[in-house]
């Protein structure tokens, strides 16, 4: 027999190196080794298969097979023998998206490659995801493990603009954790899921991870500009109470990283191009558009469009107030879903809520009364808990002229 090989702690347990001759090789015996899959936390019950991986990061057909035994993405391996230091691990399952808020509606499959000494955790999530095929191509061409990943994931982190030089391993981070390399992951997570779904977010992972397994550079500018649409569209204020809420409900105390400032580096230095702006044309099917913002020439006793054009992933809500106007009834479709009445103070403060229903080009007849009582229109842009901006309009009834100069009568899609 071989002298046995050092003791080390893997995570609460040991992982313990023990040689004896077997088809002349060293057998590594894992009395337990658990972790975290995390985008949000997965979900309990979702399958996760550890391979054993060869130098060249080959599987060697040693496999096992476990699952997540709680809502925190805990899983946990037990007893298990490998021949080699290297492993794959790989899980499929449901997870809880903070940005919705809610539980994923499909399955979103993540990956790890890892070296298993020397590791007192072993997590899975986004940034081992993407690490996966640019550690192998590396490997394949000459680095070692060790080297390979570090720069596999100093390159990642570029493109979300982190340079960080004493971050930790991608599999020791953990979101529920205090600290900048936590907040890194956590950032990075959120930029990547935004409001996609999940077929779209395995879609924006994969191509990722094509597009930088030769040379480390996202050069896809359509890659680049879903990151930063991504990024200008979530909120991060309720990325964090949503956070906290769901590890409450799971009687876990933790405090969320710092995440907001890197999310916030990203949009402020990036050269990604952001394509979701709304639009508010001009005019629209009705005449001249209330939530044009260059001007506030309006008569009383006329019609009016209120039209914005929301690219894919938008939303909007805008609220008018004052008594000197009224929505048409029962026209087509418009994409705008009007609320009752919501308020009527004593200054007889008429307000209501419309609220985009969908994409694309929203417009809806707004008839303005022949009076000069000011309206203030207020409008929310992509879930803003304040107004992104506002106007006020008084309408002119010192004159009325019967027709709109060139009203813009197209649907832009």
């Amino acid at each position: 027999m071989k002298k046995l090989i050092p003791l080390f702690l893997i995570t609460a347990s040991l992982l313990i190196f023990t040689g004896c001759e077997e088809d002349e090789k060293e057998t590594l015996s894992v009395t337990e080794m658990d972790g975290y899959f995390q985008k949000g936390p997965y979900l309990n019950g979702t399958p996760i298969t550890i391979s054993e991986l060869n130098n060249d990061l080959e599987e060697t057909g040693n496999r096992f097979t476990s699952q997540i035994i709680d809502n925190k993405g805990t899983f946990k391996i037990e007893n298990i023998k490998l021949v080699s230091e290297y492993v794959a691990l790989q899980g499929n399952g449901f997870y809880f998206n903070e940005i919705r808020d809610k539980k994923s509606d499909a399955q979103l499959t993540l990956f790890a490659l890892s070296k298993l000494t020397e590791k007192d955790s072993l997590n899975v999530n986004l940034l081992t995801t993407l690490e996966e095929k640019r550690i192998e191509y590396l490997v394949s061409n000459g680095s070692n493990f060790s080297a390979a990943k570090n720069q596999a994931q100093k390159e990642i982190l570029s493109i979300f603009e982190i340079s960080k030089e004493d971050i930790l391993e991608s599999e020791k981070l953990n979101i529920t954790k205090q600290g900048d390399d936590n907040a890194i992951l956590l950032a990075v997570s959120a930029i990547l899921q935004g409001y996609l779904s999940v077929a779209e977010l395995s879609e924006l992972l994969a191509n990722i991870s094509t597009d930088i397994r030769e040379d480390g550079v996202l050069n896809s500018q359509s890659l680049g500009t879903t990151l930063i649409n991504n990024a200008k569209l979530i909120k991060l204020k309720n990325i964090r109470e949503n956070l906290e809420s769901r590890y409450e409900e799971l009687g876990l105390t933790t405090t969320v990283p710092d995440f907001e400032k890197y999310v916030n580096q990203f949009i402020d230095s990036t050269d990604f191009k952001f394509t979701k702006s709304i639009e508010y044309p001009k005019t629209g099917k009705y005449g001249v558009n209330l939530l044009y913002k260059d001007t506030n020439d309006y008569y009383g006793g006329k019609d009016y469009s209120l039209r914005a054009i929301l690219p894919k992933g938008t939303s909007l809500k805008v609220k008018i107030s004052g008594d000197g106007w009224h929505q048409q009834s029962s026209l087509d479709i418009s994409g705008w879903e009007f609320s009752g009445l919501i308020e009527w103070d004593e200054d007889y403060d008429y307000t209501r809520i419309a609220t985009s229903s969908r994409t694309g080009d929203i417009d809806h007849a707004v008839a303005l009364f022949g009076n000069d009582d000011p309206m203030k229109i207020y409008v929310y842009e992509n879930r803003d808990s304040k107004p992104t901006w506002s106007k006020q309009i008084i309408p002119d009834t010192t004159s009325n002229p019967d027709t709109t100069s060139n009203p813009d009568t197209t649907s832009k899609k």
